[in-house]
């Protein structure tokens, strides 16, 4: 028997053994839902971010809830074959808070509710026809809004007044064409509030990240802001590494990459985000349709600051912005 026999094999055997015991366990009135992610390791707190806002609405692992979880591990081209193991297991609902593990739910099933977290363009990607009414069976929470782009620059000037010339680092493909765009956009335009100069580099390949902080160093760059998609966010721990072997001050939209040493990130909280998308898990388990459900837009935002990296950078962060950041890692 052949490798592929063998899997196949071993898959439907699995499947054949665990759908008695989904139907054993929903008849004991335990509910079963799937979490389809990219990292377990990287991104473990905004599972347990989800999980939190569970028990908080009253659904306890172990007790009258069971969730399947399924991670990619940065391994993109994984999701559509875990999405199906979910359908397969015939969960009541299928949460994937990034892009592309929601695009791949919704390609693995057209009946099974699907709620997203933290996705930057919902109806670009495709996953919903509008934010106020979704359609189909995916809705949830989106996490990113253009104006940001504008905010962060903000911020970035607040916290380091003699910045002047700014690398944006982005990803061609990387959080849909029409948002890309808008976030250039704004950043062309909050730059010339703010008398600022852009470079625009993209970074269509992991490969691609030394050479664009090389045309940072040749251009001059007084700091870099890294426009967000799901390849920098699996590689957030590099490119604050090398924003700060470039010595180049860098802000992010999220506190995740200022978490793996990056300077500073003005922006959506994704842990907020994940636990509020358990209200979206429990309203369609009492009877509500995603199609019903609108599509929610962030309402908290963090300035989150390294003190650690600003050392490491010669930086003395003005006391006027420490005041008012959220939260400082020492």
């Amino acid at each position: 028997m052949g490798f592929i026999q063998r899997r196949s094999f071993l898959i439907t055997a699995g499947a054949l053994i665990a759908a008695p015991l989904v139907d054993a366990q929903q008849a004991a009135g335990i509910t079963r839902i799937g979490f389809l992610a990219n990292s377990q390791t990287a991104l473990g707190h905004l599972r347990d971010a989800f999980v939190q806002g569970l028990g908080d609405l009253g659904y306890v692992e172990g007790r009258n809830l069971v969730i399947e979880y399924r991670f990619a591990e940065g391994k993109l081209d994984q999701f559509p074959a875990l999405a199906a193991e979910l359908v397969a297991l015939k969960v009541k609902v299928i949460v994937a808070p990034p892009t592309p593990a929601a695009e791949a739910a919704k390609q693995a099933t057209k009946t099974i509710p699907i709620v997203f977290a933290g996705v930057g363009d919902p109806v670009g990607s495709g996953l919903v026809t509008s934010l106020a009414r979704p359609g189909g069976n995916v809705t949830g929470l989106s996490g990113l809004n253009p104006e940001l782009v504008g905010k962060c620059l903000e911020q970035l000037k607040h916290a380091v007044p003699g910045v002047s010339r700014i690398a944006v680092l982005w990803h061609s493909g990387g959080t849909g064409g029409r948002l890309q765009k808008d976030m250039l956009k704004e950043a062309e335009v909050a730059a010339r509030a703010l008398a600022m100069r852009l470079q625009i580099i993209d970074a269509p390949g992991t490969a691609d990240f030394d050479r664009a902080f090389h045309e940072m160093n040749t251009a001059r760059a007084d700091a870099v802001m890294v426009l967000p998609s799901n390849m920098f966010n699996n590689e957030r721990r590099r490119l604050a590494d090398l924003a700060r072997k470039n010595r180049l001050p860098a802000v992010f939209q999220f506190r995740e990459y200022v978490d793996a040493g990056g300077l500073m990130a003005y922006g959506a909280s994704l842990a907020d985000l994940n636990r509020r998308a358990a209200t979206y898990v429990d309203k369609i388990l009492k009877g509500a349709k995603p199609s019903d459900l609108p599509v929610e837009q962030p309402t908290k935002f963090e300035l989150v600051i390294n003190l650690k990296t600003a050392k490491a950078l010669g930086l003395a962060i003005p006391q006027s912005v420490l005041a008012y950041a959220d939260d400082l890692i020492q």
